[in-house]
């Protein structure tokens, strides 16, 4: 039996398979409203026999958007455009669907990647960043505003608001985004958090602000409805956010009720010096598994069937999320199910796309 074909629960939501589609930003959304780009998208990935599809990065004000392409929960112009995309692919998908809800912090206010990411000034459409601390993500960009109290307050609420909308949306899973350099993140490391208060200074007063945020959403969700984290495990940079601090950050989000880990890394500063191979963020969470008692997603070039699998048998993750590789290949599930002898849905519209020697492998999603 395959292990990444066999049936797991997130909390009490339960998965016929292993494989998730992690997140992956899009810059395609109009003021924070999703597009015909997302029913495209978002419609071939809930077609490919995954176990989980976890939405890309959702903003959740206008000024935590990445890019103006972000996609945005939190009003209703973007609650009901999401309800739109959604309504036409659960028509014909049957997998769980969740979303994952971010705020960029410093990193916000850029051009999309292929226009070259770089900060926007407010002449060119870009708007006022916030952080932690007035402590710029690179030595060119304009600092942004160091967030009060007050402010951290309303922040708060954001999240918490965002969630509830998701919930209303009928999405299945949230994923609180504190990994890649983004707001909460920002809070972890100490290379961006220099704050002399309460949520600043020291490991605990670094991860109070992120597990105030967790625990506000998880109090406002219903419990059918898992709440996760993903973070960065290391900054990749000398005296930044490690992998022994993510064991600390993860011990507290599990008991404070988190249903998963999604263990990514990097994207804090540009000084970061990422050795790259496949599988190279695994090894983090490996460790980060053997320390708690919930699930741990693994991610970071795993691009082959027989990768994820092994992974999995060698006790790396409980799950392995695929992103680039989905792109690539939309029906990488079908794939690795004919490759490892196991069985992936599809809509009966394709059942009879198998290759000779293959039938058998897909199954009708209805």
């Amino acid at each position: 039996m395959s292990l990444l074909f066999s049936t797991t629960k997130l909390g009490q939501l339960a998965l016929e398979n292993r494989i998730v589609i992690a997140p992956m930003c899009q810059y395609s959304a109009e003021d924070g409203k999703a597009t015909a780009w997302h029913r495209i998208h978002l419609g071939q990935l809930a077609l490919s026999g995954a176990g989980l599809l976890i939405i890309e990065a959702t903003a959740v004000e206008d000024i935590g958007r990445i890019t103006p392409g972000d996609l945005g929960l939190w009003d209703d112009a973007t609650e009901a455009a999401l309800q739109e995309v959604l309504q036409d692919i659960r028509r014909y998908a049957t997998l769980p669907i969740g979303i994952q809800l971010g705020h960029a912090g410093r990193k916000a206010s850029c051009t999309a990647p292929w226009e070259g990411g770089e900060q926007m000034s407010p002449e060119k459409g870009g708007w006022q960043t916030v952080a932690p601390s007035a402590l710029a993500f690179s030595q060119d960009e304009h600092p942004p505003t160091a967030l009060n109290k007050e402010a951290l307050d309303q922040l708060k609420q954001a999240f918490v608001e965002s969630a509830k909308r998701a919930v209303r949306l009928g999405l299945q899973l949230i994923e609180v985004h504190a990994a890649h350099g983004y707001l909460l993140h920002q809070f972890l490391s100490p290379l961006s958090n220099q704050r002399e208060d309460e949520y600043g200074g020291s490991l605990e007063n670094r991860m109070r602000f992120p597990l105030e945020v967790f625990q506000a959403i998880r109090d406002a969700v219903p419990a059918s409805v898992p709440a996760g984290v993903r973070i960065s495990a290391t900054d990749w940079i000398e005296g930044g956010w490690d992998n022994a601090q993510s064991i600390a950050f993860s011990k507290k989000l599990a008991a404070a009720g988190c249903a998963y880990i999604h263990v990514s890394s990097g994207g804090l500063a540009p000084q970061q010096k990422i050795s790259v191979g496949p599988g190279y963020q695994l090894p983090y969470a490996r460790d980060i598994r053997k320390e708690v008692d919930i699930p741990v997603i693994g991610v970071g070039l795993i691009t082959e069937p027989k990768q994820a699998e092994q992974a999995l048998q060698e006790q790396d993750a409980d799950l392995i999320a695929l992103a680039r590789a989905m792109l690539y290949d939309p029906r990488w599930p079908w794939h690795a199910a004919a490759e490892l002898g196991a069985e992936a849905k599809a809509p009966p519209q394709y059942l009879r796309s198998e290759p000779h020697g293959l039938k058998g492998t897909l199954i009708s999603n209805k």
